[in-house]
């Protein structure tokens, strides 16, 4: 087994002797991650506000001066998009289409209703990148197979999760909002298994869209790179754990 998955999984262990998790315990866990996620998952897709400010949109209802209405809008709809993903974690269900869709759906119809929740119907280019998404005509094939590949992975649930997001993202389904689902698909992989949320920092923004690129031929060291912002995440709740 790799290294990481088994420092991984033995950090799983430290955190299962602390479950069933009580309330507020739980909730206050949930709404930590709420804000950090959001925060986070935007900010390296450009959007401006801070972490506090993040914390003052969703928990407060107001706005920041100075800062584009575009960005509330993703703050607001990425933590509607969170909530819902929470509401998937069983995982005797299979994750569907449908399921998929609503979470773009959640986070991209105060930016572009007519585009929320909708495949793509025009060729998309990733900037920086020299790979070229599929055509849109292909997207909803590749879709399907996304989801039957999704409910019968039988990798480590930390590859699992990462090559969801990989798979994902390589399809590009969406016109925007595709990095946010991603990251918010490869949480729910882990959810589903019992594992932690996994936060990517804005400071490593280069490191993981490098990374990113070079899964085009190597996934590994994305993988890696995954498996090491879970164990930095196991690390932060053990700390408050304990």
């Amino acid at each position: 087994m790799n290294d990481l998955f088994a420092r991984v999984d033995a950090n799983k262990q430290k955190i299962e002797m602390y479950r069933p998790m009580r309330e507020p315990l739980l909730s206050e866990l949930r709404a930590y991650y709420r804000i950090g996620l959001t925060w986070s998952s935007n900010a390296l897709e450009g959007n401006s506000l801070t972490e506090s400010e993040t914390k003052v949109v969703l928990e407060d209802g107001l706005t920041v001066a100075g800062k584009p209405l575009r960005d509330h809008y993703e703050a607001v709809g990425h933590a509607q998009a969170y909530d819902t993903m929470w509401t998937l974690l069983d995982p005797r269900v299979a994750l569907t289409e449908a399921d998929i869709l609503s979470l773009h759906r959640l986070f991209y119809s105060r930016i572009n209703e007519a585009q929320a929740g909708v495949y793509r119907d025009t060729r998309v280019f990733i900037t920086g990148s020299r790979f070229m998404p599929p055509a849109p005509d292909k997207v909803p094939s590749l879709m399907a197979e996304f989801v039957s590949w999704l409910n019968i992975a039988t990798l480590h649930p930390v590859e699992w999760a990462a090559q969801a997001h990989l798979r994902f993202v390589f399809i590009h389904p969406f016109i925007d909002g595709n990095g946010r689902v991603a990251r918010l698909l490869m949480n729910l992989c882990l959810l589903r298994h019992g594992y932690t949320l996994v936060i990517v920092p804005p400071i490593l923004r280069s490191e993981y869209i490098r990374l990113l690129e070079k899964a085009h031929t190597d996934e590994k060291p994305f993988v890696d790179f995954i498996a090491e912002r879970v164990l930095e995440t196991q690390k932060d709740i053990l700390r408050m754990l304990s």
